[in-house]
């Protein structure tokens, strides 16, 4: 369980970095991140980290639990997220940018489906969605959509990244990780 576990959180770092580094956008919760680096004046990663942990402190009064990849989510994510935006140049001509975008939502597509596969316990913003789901008896899609519209705006008022590829990243990621759990399944059952 660890390797899918590191694996899929390691390939959604990598793909909020390539987001990043397209100059086009990035996703809600990594525009926040973006705001408050800016002005904390500390890298990305630490930034998505600091947020996460804020996020799991709300855990608290709804009684979520949270799990070994709770914890590695928090970590895993925002040290990779920092490597790949060190490390990885910034996209140079329009061709290389929309490369960088379906590169990272496809790597985020998979990275989720392999980390959700665990069963080690939701990331930070996966569990506080679930928790007030369940609390206000709100459907998760109002919930997710209520959270991801709150976080964009206050990182595009922070000064966050907002651009083409936030929005192809709300419109394919539910796709990327569908498709990406289908092919999972279909591979697992192809062994068994």
């Amino acid at each position: 369980m660890l390797v899918p576990l590191f694996g899929g959180l390691s390939l959604f770092g990598l793909g909020e970095g390539l987001l990043v580094r397209s100059r086009l956008g990035a996703p809600p919760w990594t525009v926040l991140a973006e705001g408050v680096a800016r002005h904390a004046h500390v890298a990305l990663g630490w930034a998505t980290a600091g947020i996460s942990a804020l996020v799991l402190l709300m855990w608290w009064p709804l009684r979520e639990r949270p799990g070994f990849g709770t914890v590695a989510n928090l970590v895993v994510i925002a040290w990779v997220l920092n490597l790949t935006v060190l490390g990885v140049p910034l996209a140079g001509p329009i061709g290389e940018r929309v490369a960088y975008v379906l590169g990272a939502v496809i790597a985020i597509g998979l990275g989720s489906a392999l980390y959700l596969t665990t069963g080690l316990g939701p990331g930070p913003r996966d569990g506080l969605m679930t928790s007030l789901h369940r609390r206000l008896g709100v459907s998760l899609v109002y919930v997710r959509l209520a959270l991801e519209a709150s976080v964009l705006i206050v990182g595009w008022f922070l000064g966050g990244t907002v651009g083409v590829a936030t929005a192809l990243f709300a419109g394919t990621i539910g796709f990327s990780i569908g498709s990406s759990l289908r092919g999972i399944e279909w591979g697992l059952a192809r062994v068994s």
